[in-house]
């Protein structure tokens, strides 16, 4: 496979998990109950934070000649460090809500693992990347740590 092509796929993977990650915490700000409305603002921040990213990552694809993917994971590399987040913002309560959204980050965390382990991507690329999976692991972090107070 050519290495801009691979590049583009490897970036478009990493485009749908942010589309999958701004439509997870979209249910799950629709989802919280009132007495949790706490919540609201982190997801929120979520939403905006993902969108942030992949409009970067979209950025990368078009600078390659490539269309930036407008879906969510359905097929591509990394799609099974992110499958099981599907279905992940099904709870109802606090902790399981909590927990599901740990567990998206988790899968996250694996894909730009995954994305960073390719012998493919450019230097700058790898960098770019890299930062981004540090912010998302400071969401994971903060995830994690409301979910270990509560």
């Amino acid at each position: 496979m050519d290495t801009t092509h691979e590049t583009i796929e490897i970036l478009n993977d990493l485009i749908s998990i942010n589309n999958d990650r701004i439509n997870g915490y979209e249910k799950a700000l629709k989802d919280t109950k009132s007495n949790d409305a706490d919540l609201k603002p982190l997801f929120t921040h979520m939403i905006d934070e993902s969108r942030t990213l992949r409009n970067a990552l979209g950025k990368e694809v078009q600078g390659l000649g490539g269309e930036m993917g407008k879906g969510s994971t359905a097929s591509g590399r990394l799609f099974r460090a992110w499958m099981d987040v599907k279905a992940v913002f099904t709870g109802h309560d606090r902790q399981s809500v909590l927990s599901n959204c740990e567990a998206g980050e988790d899968a996250a965390q694996r894909a730009y693992m995954d994305a960073l382990q390719d012998g493919h991507l450019p230097h700058y690329l790898q960098e770019m990347l890299a930062q981004q999976q540090s912010t998302l692991r400071s969401e994971r972090d903060r995830i994690h740590s409301l979910r270990s107070r509560d």
